[in-house]
């Protein structure tokens, strides 16, 4: 009884406090009258691009989300627990597996942050990113695209991505020193993090930051330290200007930044694209603390339509960490010492 008091008390307080009871509080806004988006954002979550196999709606239920939110934390506190001191070296040129790790153990996971929650969207948490095709799916690959990524499968290039993307990281990505992929040298953060589209990786190294002015939107990312510039109220640069995250000009309908980014390299190639890939991000503000934020995917050499996905940027007071990729990093030269070493060895078989 005491406890109903106590809230009847404050509600009653806050009808006499507050002139604008019943209306949503607003948000803040930039002396240029635009909505505030400056802040830094977590974009970790559970929730993954694509649809799984056997998800029967784009939507959890509130028991199902509960229940999968709960296993992947059981599974984080198992992997977290101490390493036995003796344990037995990996197997003679690892376990067969590609990838980072390089099939002989990676970063132990009290490194990782894949996330602990799926995104809410609407008072939903969805199954996928992907919200159009209503399937959550990427949609199927022109013929083109087809060929295109089995060239690429079957003879990787320095400009591969280190990827979180399935079956888009190359076999022998790490077998050649100078064909090492784009994350891995620190030009661009792993699968599409540094974006457009920015996407969760999965990973770790999750922090975006906005910063706002007038004529300028900077989006950093703490993943591999990229910061994209979004040039307001501008035109496209030429065509022959390429860049690694391609050209960004932005523009603000109503409160919502809309952000166009076009002018991307050869070198690029989210999930397969080409030079002629176009991204549409869409940041709006959901309160205090949330972004939502909304990508439309179109390269008609690539897909054979285009797609769309969203997911909530919840706001964190949790530092950005600079991100030191190759300092102190001695592992490069081991692997290349390894390799002459096992040449002599072979060379001097030969001559016996």
């Amino acid at each position: 009884m005491r406890t109903r008091f106590v809230a009847l008390a404050i509600a009653l307080g806050s009808l006499t406090l507050s002139p604008t009871f019943g209306q949503a509080p607003k948000a803040p806004r930039m002396p240029d009258g635009h909505p505030d988006l400056q802040g830094t954002y977590d974009l970790a979550t559970l929730t993954p691009l694509e649809r799984p196999k056997g998800a029967r709606s784009a939507v959890l239920g509130r028991e199902e989300a509960a229940k999968l939110e709960s296993e992947a934390a059981a599974r984080k506190e198992q992997s977290e627990r101490s390493i036995k001191a003796d344990r037995q070296a990996p197997p003679k040129g690892g376990d067969g597996s590609t990838g980072p790790a390089g099939g002989v153990g990676g970063y132990n996971t009290f490194w990782l942050d894949p996330g602990s929650s799926y995104t809410i969207v609407d008072g939903q948490k969805r199954t996928s990113l992907i919200v159009d095709p209503a399937d959550g799916k990427v949609p199927r690959y022109t013929p083109a695209a087809e060929k295109r990524v089995a060239a690429l499968l079957a003879r990787p290039t320095s400009d591969a991505q280190e990827s979180n993307d399935p079956g888009l990281e190359p076999a022998g990505s790490y077998d050649d020193p100078e064909r090492r992929p784009l994350g891995e040298r620190c030009l661009l953060g792993f699968g599409s993090t540094s974006g457009p589209p920015a996407l969760p990786d999965y990973f770790y190294n999750n922090l975006h930051q906005i910063v706002q002015t007038r004529d300028t939107v900077m989006i950093l990312s703490e993943m591999v330290h990229d910061a994209r510039i979004v040039r307001m109220n501008a035109q496209h640069l030429p065509k022959a200007i390429r860049r690694w995250m391609g050209d960004s000009i932005g523009r603000w309908e109503g409160d919502t930044l809309v952000v166009d980014t076009t002018n991307f390299t050869d070198k690029t190639r989210f999930r397969g694209s080409t030079e002629n890939l176009h991204v549409v991000e869409r940041f709006s503000r959901v309160d205090g603390k949330t972004l939502l934020y909304r990508f439309t995917i179109e390269d008609p050499e690539t897909w054979e339509k285009p797609w769309t996905g969203e997911f909530t940027w919840p706001a964190t007071n949790e530092p950005i960490y600079e991100y030191a990729c190759h300092e102190a990093n001695y592992a490069l030269g081991d692997i290349l010492r390894g390799a002459r070493l096992r040449e002599a060895e072979e060379a001097g078989k030969t001559k016996k």
